[in-house]
């Protein structure tokens, strides 16, 4: 499957089959499909997409991403979906990689997230990225299950990595 899957910006087409994408990734928080149309037009150049290479709106995975307006050296990775079809194929390391690799965010030092406390899988992922990128890994609350979501929702951990060490372009 990994050589029939191709890597890139999405686009406005894209959004209704983001937005499907995430309701079969639970438990990630669904967001309208509007809300993705806009993660794919507006923010597509920090974020990313992996469709069959025979068919792009067939979607293995999807990543929303957008640098800080604050802080345009950090990136903050909103969600990553990775269908059932293609887990355990490395495929959200290698979208994380795709965003970093494109010129546009050669300024971005850090990458930021929040990941609640019971999802081993997304903290496994950026514990592997941290160690990719030679950086730093720190983990704080951010949101706090009672204060900022009336105990509708837990916690979210704010995992901040960095500064990200680029590897050196090959000679």
């Amino acid at each position: 499957m990994e050589s029939d899957i191709r890597l890139r910006s999405p686009n406005a087409t894209d959004g209704m089959s983001v937005h499907q994408l995430i309701d079969r990734c639970q438990p990630l928080d669904p967001n309208s499909s509007y809300c993705n149309l806009l993660q794919c037009t507006h923010f597509s150049d920090t974020c990313v997409i992996a469709s069959a290479s025979s068919d792009e709106q067939d979607v293995y995975g999807f990543i929303s991403a957008y640098q800080k307006p604050a802080a345009p050296d950090t990136l903050f990775v909103w969600q990553v979906a990775v269908d059932s079809r293609a887990r355990g194929q490395g495929l959200a390391s290698k979208m994380l990689d795709e965003i970093l690799s494109r010129p546009a965010l050669n300024e971005v030092r850090y990458i930021e997230t929040t990941i609640t406390a019971d999802n081993d899988a997304s903290q496994r992922l950026f514990q592997a990225f941290a160690r990719r990128y030679q950086a730093e890994h720190d983990v704080n609350e951010f949101f706090d299950r009672q204060r900022h979501f009336k105990d509708q929702h837990d916690s979210e951990l704010l995992h901040r990595i960095g500064p990200i060490v680029r590897p050196a372009p090959a000679s």
